[in-house]
């Protein structure tokens, strides 16, 4: 009594999605803790960049996979978060040198704090409805074989 391989691709979305949850919530606190001056944009900047990369690379693995099992529903539910993801790289700062999306210059400013804290929560929703759903997904698929 084995599993199929779409099993295991929702088993895999729910551990990954665990992770960027977790992120989500890291960005979450760090720009709360910049909004309430208990830490200073360097350290925060220093502290978030290294995290974007690896953000987006884990979140595209999950849709690579949803890819190869045909679930094209999980696949197509994240395309829009894909898409913001590009969008919002290649639009990062001007002038950044190393990976990421947060200028220690710019991140003070009012709106564009409001703006990554408005960005952190609704990454955050999306994460958390995204675990409930991979959890469906994972039973019914086990059902399913």
């Amino acid at each position: 009594m084995g599993f199929s391989f779409s099993a295991a691709s929702y088993i895999v979305a729910l551990i990954g999605d665990a992770f960027l949850i977790f992120f989500s919530i890291f960005h979450t606190i760090s720009f709360d803790e910049l909004k309430t001056d208990y830490k200073n944009p360097i350290d925060s900047c220093n502290s978030l960049n290294p995290l974007v990369l690896p953000e987006y690379a884990l979140h595209l693995l999950i849709n690579i996979i949803f890819l190869i099992a045909g679930e094209w529903f999980s696949l197509c539910l994240n395309l829009p978060l894909i898409g913001y993801h590009i969008w919002r790289y290649k639009n990062r700062p001007q002038g950044m040198s190393g990976p990421g999306l947060y200028d220690p210059t710019n991140i003070m400013n009012s709106d564009t704090l409001s703006k990554c804290m408005k960005e952190g929560w609704i990454k955050l929703g999306v994460y958390l409805l995204s675990f409930f759903y991979y959890l469906y997904g994972m039973i019914s698929s086990l059902i399913a074989t």
